[in-house]
């Protein structure tokens, strides 16, 4: 039987059976975004995709988030999905669900997704290689729907009963890269495109930009969700107060992007607030590696900063050395009672 949105008696349920959710924004650290994790997730990189997964379980995270890429599945549907299958097996080997990202309009590059090797990281900025997906040109072609909704129906369709995925986010920041409510028609598509496949997991699309008031695909993407979503970069009052808001939808709440040092974003001060309101939670980033997101967004501006004494994000160095190993000892007190 098909079944629309989730009632509040049925996705409360599935959040006592999940919580605590707790994990991290993951993309491999020999990847400079979603196009080459992808492309380049093979036998050759499997093992450091194990290893830093590994690494993510010993942070007692349970969980990750990863962006799926439009145009890597369009070259090779089939292989894409043995892909992703295979990055499923890895994760759930480390006991991580993971939470698949569909759609995503952050274009720190300011190109759109291209296929084959992608170009290096600018030395000292932040994520500087990172593209959309499906990218903008696709995204607002009429003649490319079928092939996007293709995607979506083969992709969920496929996974929709998959254990090992714990939630199906459609969109990543919708609106960014002043796209605004011009991605309004793919966000309500993807809903319900995947309504279609009719998956056991909830659906979600977070709120980000905090606007006020919030961009009208923002407003869609939290009343077309199961489970309510959010992004925070700020401080602890303002995030206090983004959550008590959210509460406004009577629905659990995951913030899927957090923590932003140099804003007074921290895990000291940020996983006791999540953990009081009983939020699960997915930081930005691991390893430092290829998207340089331990950098700041100021390096975006003309300020490159190739060594930085505050890292923006992620929580080990290539070697797998913790950046504070005081903020380890916080994380792995999160999913304790």
């Amino acid at each position: 039987m098909k079944l629309g949105k989730w009632d509040l008696a049925r996705i409360r349920e599935w959040y006592k059976t999940q919580f605590p959710i707790f994990g991290c924004n993951y993309v491999p650290s020999f990847a400079v975004n979603s196009t080459e994790m992808w492309q380049c997730f093979d036998e050759l990189t499997e093992e450091t995709v194990r290893s830093e997964l590994t690494l993510a379980a010993a942070t007692s995270m349970n969980s990750v988030r990863v962006f799926l890429q439009f145009i890597v599945w369009e070259h090779d549907p089939d292989e894409f999905k043995k892909r992703f299958d295979r990055f499923l097996h890895l994760a759930s080997g480390c006991g991580l669900s993971v939470m698949p990202i569909l759609f995503d309009d952050c274009a720190f590059s300011g190109k759109e997704p291209y296929p084959g090797p992608q170009n290096p990281p600018v030395p000292g900025v932040h994520n500087s290689g990172w593209t959309a997906s499906p990218g903008f040109t696709r995204a607002d072609d009429p003649e490319h729907l079928p092939k996007l909704q293709a995607y979506v129906l083969d992709v969920v369709g496929s996974f929709k009963d998959d254990e090992r995925i714990v939630v199906w986010d459609m969109y990543n920041e919708p609106g960014n890269s002043d796209r605004g409510d011009r991605s309004m028609p793919l966000l309500r598509a993807a809903f319900k495109w995947s309504r279609d496949a009719n998956p056991s997991q909830p659906l979600t699309a977070g709120c980000w930009s905090w606007e006020n008031p919030l961009f009208g695909v923002e407003i869609a993407a939290l009343e077309l969700s199961d489970i309510v979503s959010f992004h925070s970069y700020n401080d602890v009052s303002v995030t206090t107060r983004q959550i008590e808001m959210l509460q406004g939808f009577n629905r659990p709440l995951l913030c899927t992007e957090w923590l932003h040092r140099p804003n007074n974003n921290h895990v000291s001060s940020h996983l006791p607030l999540f953990k009081d309101y009983k939020i699960g939670i997915y930081n930005w980033g691991l390893v430092q590696g290829r998207t340089q997101t331990n950098l700041s967004w100021s390096t975006m501006n003309g300020e490159p900063d190739p060594d930085p004494v505050i890292w923006q994000h992620d929580f080990y160095t290539p070697e797998h050395i913790p950046y504070c190993a005081d903020e380890i000892v916080l994380l792995k007190s999160f999913t304790e009672v």
